[in-house]
């Protein structure tokens, strides 16, 4: 079998992180004998600098041909005063949307090696792995209506929609269940029932879904805000995590700074059965180490992992990079941004060699 992978580098080190993607692809067809059809794309600033649209249909309709797409990151200040329909951000929002891809996959694992770059005491943080699942098409992301609107006599109002529906909610809740069962068999779903409307729905819908299908797995409601102040008191207590858009963002980028380094981190979102995967770094485009050889690749190299496991089917494989992973960090190899006394410092093009060197001690 042949898979159809689509890359899009994106912007500022997200070319850079993507060529060490491209070696452990490389190596995977030589010497693990995995065939990939690779096609390459443009979207956020890259795209607006060629095509003044940060996501074209000729590359959306490529993605949708795609059994996984492998995302490097968009953004940075040379588009800041771009219109903001056509900002970096947009093509990406775009591309989630129309490829409905729902459900977001954040894990926060504290690899051992790591364990002292968070900044929480290494027992509280030690074995750490969570994973938030996260409803990535609704609420208030893209709820209608919308927009900013004058009030007269010097004021102005912004408004957005909270806005969820019984099947939106489930169907991230399916996901969350059906992981948590591969994992610890615990739910945690975080919502906002006490003050909103759309919490309580959620919190009903949840629980509905749980006793029709899900009796054996877990369940704990938790309160959102609450849920932030228990990532930082107790994180362990976490085996999955379910939430809306809005709190989904906040959450996961908090349980991410658990782990030390948002270098480390990849992420998936995925949609219906048969629909191509996306799959990134937590990380931004970091335009201010762009081109200098600073950037971390394992957090894209850990997200090829992930697409490798819900994607296309080769766990195997995706179980040997994650422990390539673990043994580059192990062997103290470490990117400035996780550099710690006794460590070797390497640039981004050092690491994906050493991954490819542990790679081979994993055949």
């Amino acid at each position: 079998m042949t898979h159809k992978l689509m890359i899009l580098p994106g912007d500022g080190i997200g070319p850079e992180v993507m060529a060490e993607v491209r070696k452990v692809l490389s190596w995977l067809e030589n010497d693990a004998g995995i065939a990939f059809e690779i096609e390459d794309g443009l979207i956020g600033g890259a795209s607006i600098d060629a095509h003044n649209d940060p996501l074209t249909d000729d590359t959306l309709d490529q993605c949708r041909k795609a059994d996984a797409i492998l995302l490097g990151a968009v953004g940075g200040p040379k588009w800041a005063d771009v219109d903001y329909n056509i900002r970096p951000e947009a093509g990406l929002l775009k591309l989630r949307k129309e490829l409905d891809l729902f459900a977001n996959l954040r894990p926060a694992i504290v690899f051992d090696a790591l364990v002292d770059a968070s900044s929480l005491k290494p027992e509280i943080v030690k074995g750490l792995d969570i994973l938030i699942v996260r409803e990535l098409t609704g609420g208030v992301y893209f709820g209608e209506p919308r927009g900013i609107e004058d009030l007269g006599n010097g004021q102005r109002r912004g408004f957005n929609t909270q806005t969820y529906t019984t099947s939106e909610i489930q169907r991230v809740g399916r996901v969350a269940f059906d992981l948590a069962r591969k994992r610890d068999n615990k739910v945690t779903s975080c919502e906002k029932a006490n003050v909103m409307e759309s919490g309580k729905l959620w919190r009903e819908e949840i629980t509905a879904l749980h006793k029709a299908e899900f009796s054996d797995v877990e369940l704990e409601h938790m309160y959102a805000d609450n849920c932030a102040m228990q990532l930082l008191r107790n994180p362990s207590q976490f085996d999955v995590i379910v939430t809306d858009n809005l709190f989904g963002d906040i959450l996961s980028d908090e349980a991410a700074m658990l782990t030390g380094s948002l270098g480390m981190l990849p992420s998936a979102s995925l949609g219906n059965p048969g629909s191509p995967g996306l799959y990134e770094p937590v990380h931004g485009s970091a335009p201010d180490i762009a081109g200098q050889g600073k950037a971390n690749p394992l957090a894209t190299i850990l997200s090829l992992a992930m697409a490798l496991r819900y994607s296309l089917n080769e766990g195997q494989t995706a179980n040997q990079l994650e422990q390539a992973v673990q043994g580059v960090l192990n062997n103290g190899t470490r990117t400035p941004d996780i550099m710690a006394p006794g460590c070797s410092e390497v640039s981004t093009s050092a690491m994906g060699d050493a991954l490819i060197r542990a790679l081979e001690k994993t055949l």
